[in-house]
């Protein structure tokens, strides 16, 4: 575990717990997850009973549940991001000399502002959170947990936890808008963690069928630099042999690949996909 680590999870616990309590929690719209369920149960039960207070015993257990299966490094930064989180959210609320309680600072009553920039500044304490080895919000680990044995993905796991949440907000609260665009906020939060979490510049991988993999490998490597892995293949219906080519590129370089392999074999078979993250040992240099 590293300190640098430490010091941007404490700036993503303070960014998430701006967001939320300046713009969502003002005008009774809600985060996704645990953080959403919080925020519901915070504000139809007493009010010594706190969203700070919320935070921390609805995500700690689950936090503490999955730390055989996640590890103790992510258990660790995980919690300590959800007690800054939680603690920062508390010294908005309720020390500091800020009125949160019926309007945000910053966007007043305006919903459509507040569902968007909420969303955004949430998103990315968020996805800073994820980027530095933990999570802040308790919905990961259940849907590592159980999404699995319930035969669905994480994405569909949290996104089933969500609608059900904002079915039943609506419920409780008898109104339908503040869920609706509460929607907005989670659109706004999801695409934004996927942003800061994996970067504006993602990798991409492109998977090159050819008869003439000495000329074009020697093109790329000439070109970009980088490692080249090349694979043995051969067609199914042709019957000949043939050589597949892997390489990893950003997403400005795809357009040159696509020219050198066109130049060197206008028959070859390219493939292009993103490439969520790419690690590389120092004894492995190849891509």
């Amino acid at each position: 575990m590293k300190a640098s680590n430490f010091i941007a999870l404490t700036a993503a616990g303070i960014i998430n717990a701006f967001g939320i309590t300046f713009f969502l929690y003002p005008v009774n719209l809600y985060d996704s997850g645990i953080s959403g369920t919080s925020m519901l149960l915070a504000q139809i039960t007493p009010p010594n009973l706190s969203l700070s207070l919320f935070l921390i015993l609805l995500n700690l257990p689950l936090f503490l549940y999955g730390y055989k299966k996640m590890g103790l490094p992510f258990t660790v930064y995980s919690v300590y991001s959800v007690f800054i989180y939680s603690l920062t959210s508390w010294l908005i609320t309720d020390v500091f000399p800020v009125d949160v309680s019926i309007a945000s600072p910053l966007a007043e009553q305006d919903l459509l502002l507040c569902a968007i920039f909420g969303g955004l500044i949430s998103g990315i304490g968020s996805g800073l959170t994820i980027r530095f080895g933990g999570a802040i919000d308790g919905i990961e680990i259940l849907a590592v947990l159980f999404a699995k044995k319930l035969g669905l993905s994480v994405g569909m796991f949290v996104m089933g936890y969500n609608v059900i949440l904002y079915i039943a907000a609506g419920f409780i609260k008898s109104s339908w808008i503040l869920p609706l665009y509460s929607i907005i906020t989670y659109a706004a939060a999801l695409k934004t963690v996927d942003f800061i979490a994996s970067g504006l510049d993602k990798a991409k991988s492109a998977m090159i069928i050819t008869n003439k993999s000495a000329e074009i490998c020697d093109a790329l490597s000439a070109e970009f630099g980088n490692g080249i892995t090349v694979i043995g293949a051969k067609g199914y219906y042709s019957d000949k042999d043939k050589t597949l080519i892997y390489f990893v590129v950003n997403r400005f370089q795809i357009n040159k690949v696509r020219n050198i392999v066109h130049k060197h074999d206008p028959h070859a078979y390219v493939t292009i996909t993103e490439v969520s993250d790419v690690l590389r040992t120092e004894q492995y240099s190849e891509a």
